[in-house]
């Protein structure tokens, strides 16, 4: 156990993590030179084409360090962006030591900091790392000043590096090393390992990946997951390198994989403790916070026969993004479907894509929102997923939205426009902070419902990309909100409905009326789309009738023949207005809810 070494790489979204991990990969010789890639780690098409990590990635190195010994050292590689904060949190829960990864040209940014408490919370050891210093543009004194600021390290215990170049990989192993203290644990004591991960192998079953805090797990060991109550063979247990590599037994302080041959995906749950059967321990792991979801969204199957396949399909994706969470709903106009917890506009848009491709399910997404909490006026508290929740006007007393504390660091230039698009988002400044002369931290509380949409593409768009952003839920608050309904001829649309402040549902209900006008298509009888809130009506566009030439036949003659056929042909209208209903076309859905 004094040899080994288990760490993870944290930092903000495009700091370099992945490029640095390919260089540790590389001295390490842990890959190959012939299956060396860039972002090594990063094995999903979509991680690749976007440049981002989307998953945390394990991976054993062996290190030979100067004084002789041979170091194991447990790499977690974790994604950057606010939306998988959940899978960095998981990480350094597995951990004793952290790389906090700081791009020389960009300095501190708000992820970075976030990511730094979470691994004080844990009591990890932090290695400060200045990343990129090969560039040009690097500013290594004005950086390395701010990560003194920030943790208070002496300036000689923060490593210069470049993952481009391969420069300072050395130091870092050695610091790794010297600095991260060996894991603590009893291999003689009941075993007790920690789940933080687990995948879906469509041979093996699920494969859980896990670090061992006290006891040794044998190949063949009857085990038990604490949580489900399950019990299971280990039929092959191992150390993760590139590829899973088999082993006999595991001692506490390793980080490795089972496999049992649970075909069931919710028998596995990550977080949950592995014991064995026979000398179980007496307590189960603590200290792994549940997820909380910021955005909601239904997901539906574009035909109904793929109802089933799809709910296998979430809860195979579920194992692998254990921050998915699904239940079932069904809609008037989409059939059945699911009411899936997002943690942010990203999460949503990676599910729906890794649907696509990993399991060819195509579907629906309707308008993300929040959940919101209504109070009647017999001081019941109902929890609001959709908007068709929300309790009729007669019993509501009131409804309290979800709001965020956002952390933004910018340039002082761009204070002006970022406080307008905040101030535009019902937000108030509560603190503005000079980190340095160039860098401020601005901290907002805005209503959450107002960040799911385009909050952050146009703080990115208003600030050149230098703005940094990263929020926390704060609490629930009072507000004026109220249920917008859109008609076509009358009938509410169920699936286009939406919860919006009373001050901007006159603009949201205009934008959708127009947008659906120029989607519907056009019917013999005339359409009026109109946005109403309750009884009254706020918005109406009219889609007017295709006209078809009855006359088109006669040819001279007298023009009572052509009145006959005129008049014949208004009576068949004004049936049809009556019991003609009105489609909404899936790809109108699809258009209409991309609405910004």
């Amino acid at each position: 156990m004094k040899k080994i070494r288990n760490f993870c790489v944290i930092a903000h979204i495009d700091h370099g993590k992945s490029t640095l991990s390919d260089r540790l990969l590389e001295v390490t010789q842990t890959i190959s030179s012939r299956d060396m890639q860039a972002q090594a780690l990063d094995d999903m098409d979509l991680e690749r084409e976007r440049g981002i990590t989307i998953k945390s990635h394990a991976i054993q190195l062996y290190y030979h360090h100067s004084d002789g010994e041979t170091y194991t050292l447990n790499l977690i590689d974790t994604p950057g962006h606010v939306d998988f904060s959940y899978e960095v949190s998981r990480s350094i829960a597995a951990c004793e030591g952290a790389l906090l990864l700081v791009d020389a040209t960009q300095g501190i940014q708000a992820q970075t900091i976030s990511n730094l408490y979470l691994a004080i919370g844990h009591d990890l050891e932090i290695i400060p790392i200045l990343n990129k210093i090969d560039m040009e543009s690097a500013m290594v004194d004005e950086v390395a000043d701010q990560i003194i600021d920030l943790i208070g390290c002496p300036r000689e215990d923060i490593l210069l590096a470049s993952g481009k170049t391969g420069q300072g990989v050395q130091e870092i192993l050695n610091a790794i090393v010297e600095r991260i203290p060996a894991p603590k644990g009893n291999p003689e004591a009941p075993l007790q390992a920690l789940i933080f991960d687990s995948v879906f192998n469509s041979f093996r079953g699920v494969i859980a990946y896990f670090r061992i805090l006290n006891g040794t797990l044998r190949k063949g060991d009857e085990v038990r997951f604490v949580n489900t109550g399950k019990q299971y063979q280990a039929d092959e247990v191992g150390v993760l390198r590139f590829t899973p590599d088999p082993r006999e037994e595991l001692e506490a302080g390793n980080v490795g994989y089972i496999i049992t041959g649970i075909k069931e995906s919710r028998e596995i749950k990550v977080g949950d403790t592995i014991t064995k059967v026979e000398n179980p321990c007496k307590d189960a792991i603590k200290g792994f916070e549940d997820v909380k979801p910021m955005v909601f969204a239904g997901i539906f199957p574009i035909e109904n026969e793929d109802y089933e396949d799809l709910r296998d399909s979430l809860e195979k994706l579920q194992l692998n993004d254990a921050s998915l969470v699904f239940e079932p709903e069904t809609s008037a106009a989409l059939g059945f479907g699911f009411r899936c917890g997002f943690l942010g506009m990203l999460h949503l848009e990676i599910v729906q894509e890794r649907l696509s491709r990993e399991f060819d399910q195509e579907v629906i997404t309707t308008v993300p929102n929040v959940s919101y909490y209504a109070y009647t006026t017999k001081g019941e508290k109902i929890v609001i997923h959709t908007p068709n929740d929300l309790p009729d006007t007669s019993v509501l007393d009131y409804v309290e939205e979800p709001y965020i504390e956002a952390q933004i660091i910018t340039k002082p230039e761009y204070i002006g426009v970022i406080m307008t698009l905040c101030l535009e988002k019902r937000g108030n400044l509560t603190k503005q902070h000079y980190l340095t002369q160039d860098r401020v931290e601005l901290t907002f509380e805005l209503p959450l419902a107002e960040i799911v949409f385009d909050f952050y593409d146009r703080l990115k768009s208003l600030s050149r990309g230098y703005a940094s952003f990263d929020y926390a839920p704060v609490d629930y608050r009072q507000s004026d909100l109220v249920k917008l309904d859109i008609k076509l001829n009358n009938e509410n649309v169920d699936a286009l409905s939406a919860l919006v402040h009373r001050d901007k549902a006159y603009a949201f209900g205009r934008k959708i009326c127009s947008r659906l006008k120029d989607l519907l298509p056009r019917q013999q009888f005339m359409i009026a789309i109109q946005a109403a809130i309750g009884a009254k009506i706020i918005a109406r566009e009219t889609i007017s009738a295709l006209r078809k030439d009855v006359t088109a036949k006669c040819y001279g003659g007298d023009i009572s023949r052509k009145r006959k056929l005129l008049e014949k042909q208004k009576k068949g209208k004004k049936k049809m207005r009556q019991i003609g209903s009105v489609e909404v076309p899936q790809k109108a859905f699809l258009d209409v809810l991309k609405l910004e």
